[in-house]
């Protein structure tokens, strides 16, 4: 399931990019103007292609050689002015639109970090990926050429539309007569562009998806010999990618070919009336000349933001991508009046809470109530599905609870900042995330400014730092994207020390140790019960023999909390954990 995204007119995709010129305006007023300079030489060689050739039919002797040297330096003038606009366009234009992509680029990214767990539940990485990398990269070329290019076509139509008219009347109404149709036409087929675009980035955002999975399972591909498979899947991807492609080069086709065909209405027109009107007298040869080469200015103009039109899709395009990635809701955020949590005591507690998941409204929880006692080493167990893992994501607020409230401190944890609440929680979960980079990177993730020194202390408080010592470079190893070059033991116990580093009043243990071997399991449980050690610690066990010594022990099924007690006292009554704990026992 992908997450739904909105649709944007170009009129609101405008509205919301034209902010970040803000702060390039200068650079863009100096584009701009460097952008008119540009124009300097189409304009004035027809005008002075009419001088020569009027004044030559009229009186030749005037014609002399210091006159056309005068002409031709002027041009040359103009031209080096061109060329010099034309060097500031390419240089500080092209800076401006890639600082402004990371202007982008860093908002999105940011955006990224604030939105829910739910959001990425639905939303593809790979897709999420495409948006802030690919579509971005199209930006800047439209963030520098957009105002330049229109800029220079509404220069050159209007000078050639006066030029035009004031030389001949109703041969320019009959060549402007054909620039509304056109104009129709053409925008006709760049809607029907623009959504063959969008496909073709949904596509080839499903690609890098589908890529990303292949690539990252390759062990399981692998272990099942799926190769041959991954390679049809990828080819399917691949082949609709290819004729999405075909459909848009389809309407780009038919739009460049239809411009032709205006182009060549527009010169049947001069040819014609031209000649009718210079055989009668009405139009001079000098003007006719001075005529064409406008008309000709004025249909490479047009054709020039024809070809800039696939650009300008893709840029608009890109812009819609990243506005919807920003226009994303943030489910989770920070009360006005939010307070910030210090050192909590660590009392916990659930009243008539309420939950289902926001995107499939599978209810998991009806008015839950639950209290947990500074300090107390809490244990939950029961079948998967139970809802054990979501009770522990509703305490730092990854979701928000639909009913009742949830305090700490008897303060209710939607009144706490987010980072405040999140940063006296320290959660150690059964699939250990390590990025890519060294140990010692991955242990100071656990609290930001800490030292070297504080890390390898952690280290050795999650019984890490003798296997760390071993390894080819000791903290300074580089442990693979996803930490691949580390045991599930290693990778854990590395976790476990940045949880150390931490140091927070809370803790939650999800299954912590249910996927390690016995020796990895027993060495894991000494970390875990040192961290515990004077922090409210709420533990779900998969081994219920690693909870035996817990303060309380809860039973969570379908039906909310159906016992509760210590080890012995449930032992006793023969219940529900009775017979987990005497099926696990005969199972182990």
């Amino acid at each position: 399931m992908n997450h739904e995204y909105k649709e944007y007119t170009t009129k609101e995709l405008f509205k919301r990019f034209i902010p970040y010129f803000k702060p390039y305006r200068l650079i863009l007023v100096m584009d701009l103007i460097c952008a008119a300079l540009t124009c300097g030489c189409d304009l004035v060689l027809p005008m002075i292609l009419r001088y020569i050739t009027n004044t030559g039919m009229q009186d030749a002797t005037q014609l002399t050689v210091e006159l056309v040297l005068s002409l031709g330096g002027c041009y040359l003038a103009l031209k080096i002015i061109e060329c010099a606009a034309n060097f500031y366009m390419a240089d500080r234009g092209h800076i401006m639109g890639a600082a402004i992509e990371t202007d982008m680029r860093r908002d999105a990214y940011s955006h990224l970090q604030r939105l829910s767990v739910t959001f990425y539940n639905n939303t593809k990485v790979g897709q999420i990926m495409g948006r802030i990398t690919n579509d971005l990269f199209d930006v800047t070329e439209f963030a520098h050429h957009c105002p330049e290019e229109f800029f220079i076509a509404t220069i050159k139509i209007v000078v050639a539309f006066v030029f035009l008219i004031m030389v001949n009347v109703p041969l320019t109404i009959i060549i402007f007569a054909i620039v509304p149709i056109m104009a129709f036409v053409c925008l006709k087929l760049n809607r029907r562009t623009k959504k063959a675009f969008a496909s073709q980035r949904v596509q080839i955002g499903e690609l890098n998806a589908s890529i990303e999975d292949s690539l990252l399972g390759q062990k399981v591909v692998k272990a099942f010999t799926n190769e041959q498979k991954e390679c049809e899947k990828f080819e399917k991807g691949n082949s609709l990618f290819l004729e999405i492609k075909k459909k848009a080069y389809l309407y780009m086709s038919t739009f460049s070919s239809a411009t032709r065909a205006f182009d060549g209405l527009m010169y049947i027109a001069i040819i014609v009336f031209g000649g009718i009107f210079m055989i009668n007298g009405i139009i001079t040869p000098g003007d006719l000349v001075a005529y064409v080469m406008y008309v000709t200015t004025l249909i490479a103009t047009v054709r020039r933001i024809i070809e800039y039109a696939e650009q300008f899709q893709r840029g608009v395009t890109g812009i819609e991508r990243f506005l919807q990635i920003m226009d994303a809701d943030i489910d989770i955020c920070d009360a006005d009046d939010a307070i910030e949590m210090t050192r909590p005591q660590g009392s916990i507690e659930f009243k008539n809470v309420s939950f289902e998941y926001p995107d499939d409204h599978n209810i998991v929880f009806t008015d839950l109530n639950l209290k947990i006692n500074p300090g107390e080493k809490l244990a939950i167990v029961g079948p998967s599905g139970g809802g054990k893992t979501t009770l522990c994501n509703l305490i730092p607020r990854f979701f928000n609870i639909t009913g009742g409230a949830i305090l700490i401190d008897d303060v209710d944890t939607r009144r706490y900042t987010v980072h405040s609440l999140r940063s006296n929680i320290g959660i150690v979960q059964q699939d250990v995330y390590l990025f890519s980079g060294t140990v010692m990177d991955n242990i100071l993730y656990g609290r930001d400014g800490a030292t070297r020194e504080e890390a390898m202390e952690a280290a050795r408080q999650a019984d890490a730092e003798e296997f760390i010592l071993q390894l080819k470079d000791g903290y300074d190893t580089y442990v693979g994207e996803r930490g691949v070059k580390l045991s599930g033991g290693q990778k854990q116990r590395i976790s476990i020390a940045r949880v150390f580093l931490k140091n927070p009043p809370i803790m939650i243990l999800d299954e912590a140790t249910s996927a390690l071997d016995n020796e990895s399991e027993y060495i894991v449980a000494e970390s875990l019960r040192r961290l515990s050690e004077g922090r409210t610690t709420i533990t779900i066990a998969h081994r219920l023999s690693t909870i035996k010594n817990s303060d309380r022990i809860l039973v969570l099924t379908d039906d909310g909390i159906c016992e509760e007690g210590n080890h012995e006292e449930l032992m006793a009554q023969k219940g529900v954990y009775f017979n987990f704990y005497t099926m696990a026992d005969r199972n182990g």
